[in-house]
């Protein structure tokens, strides 16, 4: 007997900034077929990720739970994946046939942590070395994983590993058991770095007119203390003109080359009658800095690195008001608990997400009154951070230099003006303080008493009490 409960669809990215999508307004980012499917779901403008970097967040997406009780912090490769209870595993056994297809950046590379199909980027990798003949083909055009510089692929279109990603997520999906509901994640690596789109994207940007980077005079240190010439693969400094444009034109000409790669794979879920009666969810890991503030890359609290787009379509037949933005504050720990209610399974103790089914169909006002977020240090104790964001304030608290930092999210959106040392703020200030230290109260590091914060190093990497394999 065919089981009826409905395909669940998760299409992540890399890198994809929350503010970089064409219903929203952006004054650059082409988005049409992403916006198709908002039309039919809603968008949520404020949208984090739980801990700015790749493997951190990822963690959250599987697990349901937030940095300090998955154990990882920061950003660090080749640490155990030591979980019982996963996003994929949970509907693995519950019947649905689990798919991944993209990256996972799980460790060891092979880990399926209950995905029954695991295809990878290192896939893709063995693919077209075969098919051009070169040596680590896919980085032949010569810009580094994590460079601000850009240029057009040397790759034709058909032969990019988003290109080559999608046409496997299709495959996959036709070759399905067709008795079973399936979830399948279509996870790329981009528009992470290195920002070198197909040529036909590549050039229609570099014709625009694409704003700078927006830069507060709180950020001016970051450009100052830069070492120079800078290096490519800097985390901070002032690039020229000329390279800011070419830099920001490659990156929004990927997401919109990746926005049509989406258009390919809705367009066949339409084709096989798919669409009605799935679930789907867009979304990414962390942001990009883009220049802005004299920052690239991510690990930072402000807006470009840690907010991220957040569609959710449910399948058709459940009382949802679609087409409409709602900015409750949401985050990657969600993730799981709305697929496992979506798909009818029961949500593990050790989840500390909360399903946005809710509001999607409009029965609560908001999970919570704020997103809690951070990051160890990397790179620079510059970078650590543990931050509050509400839909009207940010308070950014560096635990090991002290540095405590306010913005006003609806009179500056843009967080130019750092209202921390300006007279006048002190209140808001103190109370923003106090909820931190409540927020930390307990946790291993120390770095707070329930009332008071106290500066400390915050580790990358703990071993997780809960939810481990036993």
């Amino acid at each position: 007997m065919t089981d009826t409960r409905p395909n669940m669809i998760l299409i992540l990215t890399d890198h994809w900034r929350g503010d970089c999508l064409g219903r929203l307004g952006h004054p650059v980012a082409e988005t049409p077929h992403l916006d198709s499917v908002s039309s039919a779901g809603v968008t949520f403008t404020n949208a984090f990720t739980p801990c700015a970097s790749c493997i951190a967040a990822r963690r959250s997406l599987m697990t349901g739970m937030k940095p300090d009780s998955h154990g990882m912090l920061g950003y660090r490769d080749g640490l155990p994946w030591p979980y019982h209870h996963t996003l994929a595993g949970e509907l693995a056994r519950a019947g649905y046939q689990t798919i991944n297809v993209g990256k996972t950046h799980f460790h060891p590379e092979r880990l399926h942590l209950g995905f029954e199909e695991l295809i990878i980027p290192a896939d893709y990798g063995e693919w077209i070395g075969r098919e051009t003949g070169l040596v680590r083909a896919k980085y032949a055009h010569g810009v580094h994983a994590n460079s601000w510089m850009a240029r057009p692929n040397h790759l034709p279109e058909h032969q990019q590993e988003e290109t080559w990603l999608t046409n496997q997520a299709m495959e996959r999906i036709e070759k399905r058991d067709p008795e079973r509901p399936f979830f399948i994640c279509l996870s790329f690596n981009g528009p992470h770095p290195p920002w070198c789109p197909p040529r036909y994207f590549f050039d229609i940007f570099m014709d625009k007119n694409i704003p700078q980077p927006t830069v507060g005079e709180w950020a001016r240190h970051h450009a100052e203390q830069a070492s120079y010439p800078l290096d490519v693969n800097a985390w901070r400094g002032r690039i020229t003109p000329e390279l800011n444009h070419r830099a920001r034109a490659g990156y929004f000409a990927y997401l919109a080359y990746i926005d049509s790669q989406i258009g390919r794979f809705v367009e066949f879920l339409g084709r096989r009658g798919l669409m009605h009666d799935s679930m789907i969810m867009f979304t990414s890991d962390h942001g990009e800095m883009l220049g802005d503030h004299n920052l690239w890359r991510k690990v930072q609290p402000y807006d470009p690195s840690a907010r991220i787009p957040f569609i959710v379509k449910l399948p058709c037949g459940r009382d949802v008001k679609a087409n409409r933005e709602d900015n409750s504050p949401v985050g990657w720990e969600d993730i799981m608990p709305t697929f496992l209610d979506v798909a009818g399974v029961g949500i593990p103790d050790t989840v500390e997400g909360r399903s946005v089914v809710p509001l999607l169909e409009g029965e609560a006002p908001e999970l919570r009154p704020y997103y809690h977020h951070e990051h160890s240090h990397c790179y620079s104790p510059d970078n650590a951070y543990q931050c509050l964001t509400s839909k009207d304030w940010k308070y950014v608290w560096n635990p090991i230099t002290g540095v405590e930092q306010l913005f006003d999210r609806i009179g500056d959106p843009d967080e130019l003006c750092d209202l921390a040392p300006v007279s006048g703020h002190a209140d808001v200030l103190a109370r923003w303080r106090s909820t931190l230290a409540r927020e930390l109260r307990g946790r291993s590091e120390n770095l707070s008493d329930g009332e008071t914060l106290k500066t400390g190093e915050v580790p990358v990497w703990r071993e997780p009490q809960k939810n481990i394999k036993e």
